[in-house]
């Protein structure tokens, strides 16, 4: 069977991949990276779209920690900024928490309830690769961009993804789903400390979510699927010789 991959941006760009595709949620800086860091420590996850979805969700669950931003600033009420940093130094696991950003938990709740999608960041990516060349012939790598950009720190991550199924038979799609590849390959994570998306932090005095990022590239040998309204870690034998793609 032909295998394919392709990459893409924003949450609006999902209508494109509706049939046949498994999605890759891509948010580094910073809600698949707090997604994939909540479900790492033990907490349960609820990514919600939108302010309205997140009120009655919250009050369905026991005592919430509502984490997140809209528009980079806390939505009132919320205990917890968008932040894996701060989320990994709580001690209430027990705690479900209810994730609300303003791009990418829209891209992870905008899927088909039939479609596979998955949570990816830097934490996890040779994992993920490993999982979708077993499992998934047809790959949508998407990025959820940020003020109308596809931000260089999801553009490398989703590069990173594509490049490793590309490695292990899979086709580019298209032109510029090549040219991503090409332009991220071999480029070190640290690049990203040097886009608007880590600008922000540091102007906003939350440089220490860039650092932990950055001292987290890979370290997660687990896959992580968005389903029924949370995101789990997919419980699956993986190789115990999985490779690793960088």
């Amino acid at each position: 069977m032909r295998k394919t991959v392709v990459i893409d941006c924003f949450p609006e760009s999902l209508m494109a991949y509706r049939k046949g595709y498994a999605i890759v949620a891509v948010d580094v800086i910073r809600a698949t990276t707090t997604a994939v860091t909540a479900v790492d420590l033990g907490r349960r996850c609820f990514p919600v779209p939108s302010l309205d979805a997140a009120v009655p969700l919250a009050a369905k669950l026991t005592n919430p920690l509502l984490v997140g931003e809209l528009g980079g600033s806390m939505p009132y009420g919320f205990d917890l900024n968008n932040s894996p940093a701060d989320l990994e130094a709580r001690t209430d696991i027990h705690r479900p928490m209810i994730l609300l950003t303003t791009s990418g938990t829209r891209l992870i709740c905008g899927a088909e309830e039939s479609q596979a999608l998955y949570v990816a960041c830097l934490r996890n990516y040779s994992a993920l690769i490993a999982y979708l060349t077993a499992h998934h012939p047809t790959v949508a790598v998407i990025g959820a961009g940020s003020r109308a950009q596809f931000r260089e720190e999801d553009q490398l991550c989703c590069a990173w993804i594509a490049e490793g199924l590309v490695r292990e038979g899979y086709e580019p799609q298209d032109e510029r789903t090549i040219s991503i590849i090409e332009q991220w390959s071999g480029v070190p994570a640290s690049v990203i400390s040097e886009g608007p998306s880590a600008d922000y932090l540091r102007n906003s005095s939350q440089v220490r979510d860039l650092e932990y990022i950055l001292a987290h590239i890979d370290d997660l040998d687990e896959v992580y699927r968005y389903e029924r309204g949370q995101v789990i870690k997919h419980i699956e034998e993986l190789l115990p010789d999985m490779p690793t793609y960088r």
